[in-house]
């Protein structure tokens, strides 16, 4: 089991220690870039798909690194419809 799979793996356990950096790993592998332009820039990161043009809108969490359980969730739901889980 490949980085890909172990991260896809945990994300659909809904773990509560979760992280932004490994939220922005696994969209990186199912091929999203991380935007910082325009209205995402601060604590807001966009992740654009080239391919099928969907977006992602994520807060980066400060102090703490991990993302909160409605976060992870939402992440869940958008990439199951976008047919990546």
């Amino acid at each position: 089991m490949g980085k890909k799979e172990k991260l896809i793996a945990r994300l659909k356990s809904k773990p509560r220690d979760f992280t932004f950096e490994e939220a922005e790993t696994l969209l990186v592998y199912l091929g999203y870039e991380r935007s910082n332009k325009g209205r995402t820039s601060g604590s807001r990161v966009m992740f654009t798909n080239k391919i099928t043009s969907s977006r992602i809108l994520l807060h980066k969490p400060h102090p703490r690194k991990e993302l909160l359980g409605y976060q992870v969730q939402q992440l869940i739901d958008i990439l199951e419809q976008e047919g990546l889980l």
